[in-house]
């Protein structure tokens, strides 16, 4: 039997190549960071042939590390940045343009006329999804309308379209040259083309996005094999598993069962909660998407509430402000005080996402006095976080009637003990960091591991989680009421900023 699952990790700032051993732990990683292109203001771009090539490069560095084969190796698993857009032609394997970035804004007006022709919840029955800048379809119409020649091409089926996952496997698998123009049902999704009852292209959906049906990649589920790596890096191995990076990590946090709920804290927050079967539309600000399908079995439904800036508000701080040298500071500088000193910070830079969907939101810090400086500065910086995963929480139990019992946690700020302590104070609820914290890598090699059989069953994959650290709620209930209640005030700062 094979050692290793290869999980490939495209994420928002870097290409990760991990492989993964039987009981899910990390025997070897390769990283390696792409560049953050912003034309103009809103505008977030990447180099989609930057991304491939650093794939390339990571999953040798993996490989290299442990002396691993392609025999070594059962299958990869891909997960990604979610939303995402890239066009390229199928015959050069070229893009047409840069990938447009799950945060770019630049659709706003789009967002403004179809908001006017008939309500941003238009196309909530059949995506689950509101009309807004973060999904795919409406990036995918202003390439189409902006990008010269390309409509033309898209028209006689030579322009194609995926999310990252699909740009990924269509060029492990050959290319140019035979590439599988493949996607799953998670990434399709988060694309709002796709109908969430029949889990296919929605042609009513085209039609009102003006995108030609001819673009669109398959969708198969998330764990099966799409076809075989035909380039030297890894020959022959099979691509078997794709989810876009939520749903990868509330699967490799075994969320199994519905009412689990995992919440990802990176450049942005993601709380995902599985509904099971059961398609659940939010009345509360929240998306319906969904959670996984493995093989044949039935699809997997889930509630999300996403946050566009958590992680990237501590890079802003670093980069922008240069309050800090590296991220991992934040933490020092804000227990220079004792509390966030009345400061909140409302980081809505694109606008504010899950539950309150306002596109004309923008950041601002409220409630500063001259007793304010920069450690209650970073303190209302790591709150924010904390903030917006409550809004969610709170939106999450009304739509699903479900109490949360305790949150699993997963991504980079999981390190900074003093974030997770004041989220697990303001949730007033258990939270709880599994031993293997790459958790968006683990659920892309578990699907990639089922389709091949190199795991048995959820049941197997279950055994494999095991905790690391546990944060119990230590905060008067009137100390969470006043902290909390300073924030709602502070969100309704933000709003209405953008005409």
């Amino acid at each position: 039997m094979s050692k290793y699952i290869a999980a490939i990790d495209q994420g928002t700032t870097s290409t990760r190549c991990i492989l993964f051993n039987h009981q899910g732990n990390i025997v070897s990683v390769g990283q390696k960071e792409h560049e953050q292109i912003y034309p103009q203001p809103g505008w977030v771009e990447h180099n989609p042939e930057e991304i491939w090539k650093n794939t390339l490069e990571v999953i040798a560095i993996a490989r290299i590390n442990v002396s691993a084969t392609s025999a070594d190796i059962a299958a990869i698993g891909i997960t990604n940045q979610r939303e995402t857009t890239v066009v390229w032609n199928k015959r050069t394997g070229r893009p047409y343009y840069n990938a447009l970035v799950w945060q770019d804004t630049r659709t706003t007006d789009l967002v403004a006329r179809y908001e006017k022709e008939g309500g941003l919840n238009q196309f909530r029955d059949k995506t689950g999804l509101p009309v807004s800048t973060y999904f795919s379809g409406l990036k995918l119409q202003w390439l189409l309308e902006n990008v010269d020649g390309l409509r033309a091409d898209a028209e006689k089926g030579e322009a194609i379209f995926g999310n990252i996952d699909t740009f990924l496997i269509w060029n492990l698998t050959g290319g140019a040259h035979g590439g599988i123009h493949v996607t799953d049902v998670t990434n399709a999704s988060r694309t709002q083309l796709m109908n969430l009852h029949t889990l296919q292209w929605d042609q009513d959906m085209l039609t009102a996005y003006n995108i030609p049906a001819k673009m669109l990649p398959a969708i198969k589920s998330s764990s099966e094999v799409y076809g075989t790596v035909t380039n030297e890096v890894l020959p022959g191995v099979p691509v078997a598993g794709d989810l876009g990076d939520q749903h990868a990590a509330l699967v490799g946090q075994t969320c199994f069962e519905p009412g689990m709920a995992k919440n990802t804290y990176g450049t942005g927050c993601f709380l995902v909660m599985n509904t099971g079967s059961e398609i659940k539309m939010s009345d509360h600000g929240l998306l319906t998407t969904i959670a996984y399908r493995f093989g044949n079995e039935p699809v997997q439904y889930a509630l999300e509430g996403s946050v566009a800036v958590t992680g990237a508000l501590v890079q802003w701080v670093r980069d922008n402000l240069g309050l800090i040298r590296k991220s991992s500071d934040i933490e020092k500088l804000a227990r220079t005080v004792e509390d966030n000193g009345g400061a909140y910070f409302v980081p809505a830079f694109s606008g504010l996402y899950a539950p309150y969907w306002r596109n004309d939101a923008r950041g601002v810090i409220a409630g500063l006095t001259r007793y304010v400086n920069k450690g209650h500065i970073a303190r209302a910086v790591l709150e924010a976080t904390a903030y917006q995963t409550l809004d969610v929480v709170n939106a999450m139990e009304q739509d699903s009637g479900i109490k949360l019992s305790s949150l699993r946690v997963d991504g980079g700020m999981v390190l900074n003990q003093l974030l997770m302590q004041f989220q697990a104070d303001i949730l007033n609820t258990q939270v709880v960091c599994p031993a293997v914290a790459e958790t968006t890598a683990l659920g892309a090699a578990y699907a990639a591991g089922l389709a091949v059989g190199y795991w048995k069953n959820t049941d197997e994959l279950k055994q494999n989680w095991a905790v690391a650290h546990t944060w119990d709620p230590n905060m008067d209930d009137s100390k969470r009421e006043e902290l909390y209640k300073g924030w709602q005030k502070a969100v309704t700062k933000s709003y209405a900023w953008m005409d």
